[in-house]
């Protein structure tokens, strides 16, 4: 079962009780308050997260947060894994 989008795992997220997150398949917009670009992506596309889409891996998803200092790999990992699961 996919948690989110981009392949975040809500469930074992340290900081998901400190600022408020349900999961992003749970809220209309980002605990941040803003706009996620990957989040309104798959939503338009009607996919459950990223490891659906035909296009994936795409820039968006591979860039996502490594301004910030995070890597992006275990998240396409996670996509990878979801979609995978799907296909059973």
């Amino acid at each position: 079962m996919f948690e989110s989008r981009c392949g975040v795992c809500c469930n074992n997220c340290e900081r998901k009780e400190k600022v408020n997150c349900s999961g992003c398949i749970n809220m209309k917009k980002p605990f941040w308050g803003g706009e996620c670009e990957v989040k309104h992506c798959c939503e338009k596309k009607n996919y459950n997260h990223c490891g659906e889409c035909t296009i994936f891996p795409c820039d968006m998803l591979s860039n996502m947060g490594v301004e910030e200092g995070f890597d992006p790999a275990p998240k396409i990992e996670q996509c990878r894994k979801w979609a995978m699961n799907n296909e059973d």
